[in-house]
């Protein structure tokens, strides 16, 4: 079985560079998906409360044979629950829809600035990591004011920083300042939902490599040091997704692909969403 790579985090944890992502799968095809992901290799799996499918990740590992210290979970705090109260709450919730007594990683999902004070959720996210019920925590969706917020009013320093990027949304400015501060960076809508699959550039270079397009774009990731989840519930594509450690691009290549940045976003701008749900 291909050995993912792993990125140490600030505090020394081990997480799987690549992993399977859950958004937008539905509740019911949620455990099937896991499932398959799991059989084919994959090691962390990205989850959310916002998702709505927790509980059904939960019963995917549960079900499946490997110990639940061998697959890498994160989950992240939904918009509604920001309050330190509220985020702990809301936390507890989480390791119990997920059926675990400890998470790998856990994420404020949003900074929400304009709506909420996120500072009052990192100390909650401080405290569970404090009593050992998550080996580490981070954020989501974060730009460097938020990040130097959070240096200069809170105590733990993030160890992951999950934004959207892409090669039409390299991100340079917030990837530099992520290294810059020991912050992994993982990427969310890694292939822009898919937009960038069609770009000529990137299909051609791909035809070069003999890969799909979309391999070749996870592969851009990898080489960059992103952490990626794509998503599929399509078994054939979950396996294509997997199948990056076989290939290697060339700096041109990569120049080449970075090159495609037109800071265009496939989802909400963190500076403006201040999306809370009922």
């Amino acid at each position: 079985m291909t050995t993912v790579p792993s990125i140490s985090l600030n505090n020394g944890v081990q997480i799987p560079q690549l992993g399977f992502g859950v958004f937008q799968i539905k509740p019911e095809d949620t455990v099937e998906a896991v499932t398959e992901a799991l059989r084919i290799g994959y090691r962390h799996i990205d989850t959310a409360q916002m998702y709505g499918n927790e509980k059904q990740v939960g019963q995917a590992i549960a079900r499946s044979e490997l110990d639940p210290s061998e697959i890498f979970v994160t989950s992240k705090l939904n918009n509604n629950r920001q309050s330190f109260d509220d985020a702990l709450r809301a936390f507890d919730q989480s390791l119990a829809d997920l059926g675990l007594d400890r998470v790998d990683l856990f994420l404020i999902h949003w900074p929400l600035a304009t709506v909420r004070d996120f500072t009052e959720a990192w100390r909650a996210l401080e405290r569970a990591y404090s009593e050992g019920r998550v080996r580490s925590i981070g954020v989501s969706n974060f730009q460097p004011h938020h990040l130097r917020r959070l240096h200069a009013e809170t105590e733990v320093p993030p160890a992951v920083n999950q934004i959207e990027a892409h090669p039409y949304l390299v991100q340079d400015e917030v990837r530099a300042f992520n290294a810059e501060h020991q912050i992994a960076t993982e990427a969310w809508s890694p292939i822009a939902q898919g937009l960038v699959l069609d770009d000529p550039a990137i299909l051609e270079l791909a035809q070069q490599h003999d890969r799909t397009p979309a391999q070749l774009v996870l592969r851009w990731h990898i080489q960059l040091g992103n952490i990626v989840f794509p998503k599929s519930i399509n078994p054939k594509r979950m396996q294509e997704n997997f199948d990056l450690f076989d290939f290697e691009l060339s700096e041109t290549d990569l120049g080449m692909i970075s090159s495609l940045n037109r800071d265009q976003r496939t989802g909400p701008d963190p500076d403006t969403f201040d999306y809370v749900p009922s």
